[in-house]
């Protein structure tokens, strides 16, 4: 009996040194902060994906594709008009939007534990 009461004792006595030597241990966990210049790209516009060129193509591409041939070569016409009208509009746009895009240097940190 009297062991049981010496080592609940013992441990009773010995948990604050095992806190206390837990909580050194996070506190000497140094943190510091890391810094790095980054290239940011903003694009000057805001259809991405091209859609009023592409549109605006394919609709001029398809007029001029009616005025092609006759019959069913005509119809023919119309829709290769409209695809190569769509695709030339599309690089139209991309091509005018790349001129619009700049790109900025931002300062970015974070902290890194050691």
């Amino acid at each position: 009996m009297n062991k049981w009461i010496i080592l609940t004792a013992s441990l009773a006595l010995g948990m604050p040194a095992l806190a206390a030597s837990s909580n050194a241990q996070a506190q000497s966990r140094h943190s510091r902060e890391v810094c790095e210049n980054v290239q940011v790209k903003h694009n000057g516009s805001k259809d991405d994906h091209r859609v009023l060129g592409t549109a605006v193509g394919a609709v001029a591409g398809g007029l001029l594709g009616n005025q092609v041939g006759g019959g069913k070569g005509k119809t023919l016409a119309t829709v290769g008009g409209a695809v190569a009208g769509g695709y030339v509009g599309n690089k139209v746009q991309k091509n005018a939007q790349d001129k619009k895009t700049y790109y900025t240097t931002e300062r970015r940190c974070r902290t890194v534990y050691d």
